[in-house]
C-alpha cells in the first residue's frame, strides 16, 4: 500500500462537488454505502465501536466503504489469510477507519485518515496472538468505475496504486452510513511507528499494554470467503 507525504496530499486537491463525472463514473456518483461479495461487511455503528476499540464480526468476510458528499469516507475489512506452508497458521484481521477523501482529476482517489483508525490481528502462530493497535495509513486508489449491474444495480470497482482491483463493490444505499464524521477516540499519546511494505501504523500506550485476553476472539465465518484485496494486512502481524 503506498504512503504519500502530506505536503503531497496538500497539492492539487479537489472537491468532491467540483468533480465532472465522464463516462466510466456516470451510471451514479461514488457518495453512498458499498460493500462486496455477500453484502455483510457494512461501515457505521454495526461494526465498530471506536470508543471501546471493538467490532461486531460480520457473518462472512468481506469489505465495505462509505462515502459522503463532503468529503469523508469511512472503510470496514473483514478477512481470514491462509498459509500454505502452515496450514493452520491462518491470519485474521478485522479494520475500521475513516477521514477525507479527494477525487482527483486524473482520475484517482487520495484517502487520508482523521487518526482514530484501528484493526484487530488474530494470528495463532505469532509472538502475540491477538491484539488490537492503530491502523492509520494513507490510501491511493490510482482509478475507479462505476458500472450498471444487471442483478445488483450500480457497482464499484476501485484500483490500487499499482493497479490491482479490490473486490468490486456493490451500492447499499445511496446515502452513507457512517460514525460521526469526527475523531472518534483519544489518540494523543502516539508512542510507536512502524513502516513495513508501505504500510504505517502508530500505536498508542493503551494499544501496545493490551493483554492477549483484552481481545475477543475472531471465528471464522462458515460458507465462502468473499473476494478481498487488502494491501499488507499480513505484514502488519510479523512486524509486530
Amino acid at each position: 500500500m503506498l504512503v504519500l507525504p502530506l505536503t503531497s496530499l496538500l497539492l492539487a486537491a479537489t472537491t468532491v462537488s467540483a468533480i465532472q463525472y465522464d463516462l466510466a463514473h456516470n451510471v451514479t456518483p461514488i457518495v453512498g454505502t458499498w460493500s462486496s461479495g455477500s453484502k455483510h461487511v457494512v461501515t457505521g455503528p454495526g461494526f465498530a465501536n471506536p470508543a471501546q476499540q471493538s467490532f461486531v464480526y460480520p457473518k462472512t468476510t468481506g469489505v465495505g466503504y462509505s462515502f459522503s458528499a463532503d468529503g469523508w469516507y469511512e472503510v470496514a475489512r473483514y478477512r481470514f489469510a491462509s498459509n500454505a506452508s502452515e496450514p493452520n497458521c491462518i491470519i485474521g484481521t478485522v479494520v475500521w477507519v475513516h477521514g477525507h477523501y479527494d477525487l482527483r482529476d486524473n482520475g484517482s482517489i487520495v484517502m487520508t485518515p482523521v487518526g482514530d483508525g484501528y484493526q484487530q490481528v488474530q494470528a495463532p502462530c505469532a509472538a502475540t496472538s491477538n491484539f488490537i493497535q492503530n491502523y492509520n495509513y494513507t490510501e491511493l486508489m490510482r482509478s475507479w468505475q462505476i458500472f450498471m449491474d444487471a442483478k445488483d444495480g450500480p457497482k464499484l470497482h476501485l484500483f490500487q496504486f499499482d493497479g490491482a482491483p479490490v473486490a468490486p463493490l456493490f451500492q447499499l444505499s445511496a446515502e452513507p452510513n457512517m460514525l460521526p464524521k469526527q475523531v472518534l477516540r483519544n489518540v494523543s499519546a502516539n508512542v510507536v511507528t512502524v513502516t513495513s511494505d508501505g504500510l504505517v501504523t502508530t500505536e498508542t500506550q493503551a494499544s501496545r499494554k493490551r493483554k492477549r485476553s483484552a481481545a475477543p476472539e475472531m471465528k471464522r465465518p462458515i460458507g465462502m470467503i468473499a473476494g478481498l484485496v487488502v494491501v499488507a494486512m499480513v505484514a502488519t502481524a510479523s512486524v509486530l
